[in-house]
């Protein structure tokens, strides 16, 4: 089985500024793929190379096993949706599908199906300029899965809609993920990137950070925040708790302390035991796991 996307040292430059510097991955078949980076990291250039829009100034790689360089090899076999879909305002949603249906050769015997996987069914044939921005992502979608896509590429689909819509588009991607599609997903909200994705490709300034499985780049040492009922036994507490826990740092009017592989629920205990011991009361306790996000956070701030 090949991966589904190799990238070889591809490369994109802008005169002298360089926006996709040597990137060199695999991403596996079937994988979910959160596609995270900062502002300007090169996520949506990359993207470009992959779909045939934008050349590469060097470097090469193969998509669904054929060459990137050649991408009228397998764009029929890729469905992708970039910064929002350009649809018609005037035709309902139904209809703008059977026009792109017919423009990219695409079977429209496919267009009910799609529609009733993206949660259109009922609203099929009103008009497009109608929608909601969450609808009008979701027909973006459809549209993207009209030929079947053994791959589909998504480009921030969560952009500008409230936590109803996102939660909408977290489980369209979930239920597009279970069809056994490669999906690589471009997103700044992690913690939905978190809740779909099984694999990830992390990119700053064009160049590779991580990629592998989310286990992989999530570390697993927990943080423990203790307040005290009095803020001026924060030093107290600090030294109460440096005896069982040498790693630990002040944060505002809290004491944080790293876990280092500790089981936390039995260190969350000890450390209210060793509080008590030293007369300081607790006004607060909780153990602080890591996320996605938090992690990738710690990694841009640790630059």
């Amino acid at each position: 089985m090949h991966p589904a996307l190799v990238l070889d040292g591809l490369t994109k430059r802008y005169g002298d500024r360089t926006a996709v510097d040597a990137l060199t991955a695999e991403i596996p078949q079937g994988a979910v793929t959160g596609f995270i980076g900062p502002n300007g990291a090169g996520k949506t250039t990359t993207m470009a190379m992959l779909l045939g829009l934008v050349a590469p100034t060097a470097g090469d790689g193969r998509v669904l096993g054929e060459p990137l360089r050649a991408p009228a090899r397998y764009l029929h076999r890729v469905g992708a949706l970039l910064e929002g879909p350009a649809l018609w305002p005037g035709l309902t949603g139904r209809q703008n599908l059977r026009v792109l249906a017919e423009l990219g050769r695409r079977d429209s015997d496919r267009i009910d199906e799609v529609l009733a996987l993206v949660g259109l069914a009922d609203r099929a044939d009103d008009r497009f300029g109608r929608y909601s921005l969450g609808m009008k992502q979701r027909l973006g979608v459809a549209a993207a899965l009209l030929g079947d896509p053994e791959l589909l590429i998504l480009d921030e689909p969560t952009n500008g809609l409230d936590p109803a819509g996102i939660r909408e588009m977290r489980r369209l991607i979930a239920a597009i993920a279970g069809q056994s599609r490669t999906v690589l997903i471009s997103s700044h909200i992690l913690s939905e990137l978190e809740h779909v994705c099984d694999w990830l490709m992390v990119i700053d300034g064009g160049r590779l950070v991580y990629t592998g499985p989310v286990a992989g780049f999530v570390t697993h040492a927990i943080r423990i925040a203790l307040a005290p009922l009095r803020p001026d036994d924060l030093s107290a507490l600090a030294d109460v708790v440096a005896g069982r826990a040498p790693h630990c740092e002040r944060a505002g009017d809290r004491l944080v302390v790293h876990g280092d592989g500790a089981e936390p629920r039995a260190l969350a205990a000890e450390l209210v035991r060793a509080a008590l011991h030293g007369g300081v009361d607790l006004a607060e306790i909780h153990i602080e796991r890591p996320t996605l996000e938090t992690t990738y956070l710690d990694r841009l701030d640790a630059r």
